[in-house]
């Protein structure tokens, strides 16, 4: 017996053994993608802000890691989703670079990669957008995945999105395949304008006085305040929906295999921020969390990470290699190190600075033309070029300022102006600008104090603007080669292409576009 006994053991072993050996790869987890549609850093409770609630992004930051600066490279909805789609910086996207482009067919999307390689990829509402994406037959092309939006929702304002976020969430998780790993994309439309004015207050029972300062570049109003509380009542409804995808992954059971990624595409939409880029324009919330893959959880990171790392760290992720995704070379790399380290604060010492720039954005300037920008962010210091400081930088007075969302607050600066008092709001708005800014963050994030012109700044500006030039060099930007009028060269993907030369000529109704009110008279 003694010797059946020990002879069965062996077997058992010896089985063991060889499931272990025959065991193939881990399971590759899901992934799931959410983008509020223009919320700045740092209005997340998990920063801090009490005046915005966000217990479910809180929850991904505390189950996983708190990224404290992340940046996208272009503070525009269409060219910051392109970043992440394809890992790529705007100046190496072509038409990519702009707002309202017709997306180049070369350059793969991550979801389109995923979907080559066995995962099953859905999205809802908004994904690349505004713009054209079609193949190199002409067949159009959802660069986020296929399209799950029959739900709709009767939202607390008449201003939000009537798309039911977690719903089509719930609809794509029903249509997945038994055992294949999937991707998803939750693309809200909030915060994105417009607002329903005094909702935050009337309906989120929020105060003016909760909000714990105005910004230096806006004139601190009760109306500016209520846009303000607006804006955080919006971002609280994407959190919800946020909230119940979580909640029908936990029902699933599939939560703990899953790779939860939130963020924002740029700014929020208020002058000064969205569409420019400034410290609060690119700077933004950013959260993981995978229960199975993050061993220490609970950490806040302060490496320097932009947009183009995140296509990467989703394809590492993933088990795929870049090379076989088809997708063009990646300037990001993958965040897994950082997400698996057990360090926290500066984890990876060589992710000390990232790049950011902008090309056209909205319309409003003759021949559509853009206001170029590259910038760099190390340290503490912001530096940044502007390539044509003879335009206005929010647009055109006489069209309106196009590159500023109409707002109650845009208004209000306006508003300002034409009563002859304070002029100061407006320069900051949308002023002319300097060939050159350099700004203190850490002790200025409005940027409202140049730096470009200190002496003692100097060594420091000029450290940057070399790396910065470059870098760029050598990620193949048409700018630093001489091609300035490339990337203006590229059609506007909408109706409202060529809307200067139409509006000047009296072929456009200005009300169908924007407000009234944003027309400044003093400028015309």
């Amino acid at each position: 017996m003694p010797r059946l006994l020990a002879a069965c053991a062996a077997i058992l072993a010896l089985l063991g053994s060889c499931a272990e050996t025959q065991e193939g790869p881990p399971e590759k987890p899901n992934i799931l993608f959410a983008i509020a549609d223009d919320a700045s850093f740092p209005h997340m409770g998990a920063y801090g802000t009490e005046w915005v609630n966000t217990p479910n992004f809180d929850r991904v930051a505390r189950d996983g890691v708190l990224f404290w600066n992340a940046y996208t490279p272009n503070a525009k909805c269409a060219p910051s989703r392109a970043a992440i789609l394809t890992g790529r910086n705007s100046w190496q996207l072509e038409a990519g670079a702009n707002h309202m482009a017709f997306f180049p067919p070369e350059f793969k999307s991550y979801p389109e990669a995923l979907g080559e390689n066995g995962y099953f990829v859905g999205m809802t509402a908004k994904g690349w957008s505004p713009g054209i994406a079609v193949d190199a037959a002409g067949n159009a092309r959802n660069l986020a995945g296929t399209p799950f939006d029959d739900r709709e929702s009767d939202p607390p304002t008449s201003k939000m999105s009537r798309t039911d976020y977690a719903a089509n969430f719930a609809d794509f998780l029903a249509t997945a395949p038994a055992g294949q790993p999937w991707a998803f994309w939750y693309g809200s439309r909030e915060p994105h304008r417009a607002y329903e004015f005094r909702s935050g207050a009337e309906l989120g029972g929020k105060s003016p006085a909760d909000i714990e300062g105005v910004f230096d570049f806006w004139p601190d109003t009760e109306t500016v305040r209520h846009d303000m509380l607006d804006y955080a009542y919006e971002i609280e409804y994407f959190d919800a929906h946020l909230g119940r995808i979580l909640e029908t992954l936990e029902e699933h059971g599939q939560l703990a295999n899953t790779l939860v990624i939130v963020t924002s595409d740029n700014g929020m939409p208020f002058p000064r921020v969205k569409a420019q880029e400034y410290e609060l324009s690119n700077h933004l919330p950013l959260a993981m969390m995978w229960l199975d893959g993050i061993p220490h959880p609970g950490r806040s990171i302060q490496d320097l990470v932009s947009f183009v790392d995140l296509a990467p760290t989703i394809v590492d992720a993933a088990g795929i290699a870049w090379d076989a995704t088809g997708m063009q070379p990646a300037a990001g790399r993958s965040l897994l190190g950082v997400l698996r380290s057990d360090k926290e604060g500066r984890v990876e010492a060589d992710r000390d600075h990232v790049l950011i720039g902008k090309e056209r954005h909205d319309i409003g300037r003759p021949n559509d033309a853009g206001y170029p920008i590259r910038g760099i962010v190390q340290g503490d210091l912001l530096y940044l070029r502007n390539f044509a400081p003879e335009r206005w930088p929010a647009g055109n007075p006489e069209t309106g300022y196009l590159a500023v969302d109409a707002s109650p607050t845009k208004t209000e600066i306006l508003d300002l102006r034409r009563a002859g008092g304070e002029t100061r709001f407006w320069e900051l708005a949308f002023g002319k600008r300097g060939a050159e800014e350099l700004y203190n963050i850490a002790e200025d994030p409005g940027c409202l104090n140049n730096l470009a012109g200190d002496l003692e700044y100097a060594p420091a500006k000029a450290e940057l603007a070399a790396r910065l030039v470059s870098e760029l060099e050598a990620q193949g930007d048409p700018r630093m080669a001489g091609q300035e009028d490339y990337f203006e060269a590229f059609p506007v993907a909408t109706r409202w292409a060529g809307y200067y030369e139409k509006f000047m000529a009296g072929e456009v109704d200005l009300a169908t576009w924007i407000l009234r009110s944003d027309i400044d008279p003093a400028m015309d």
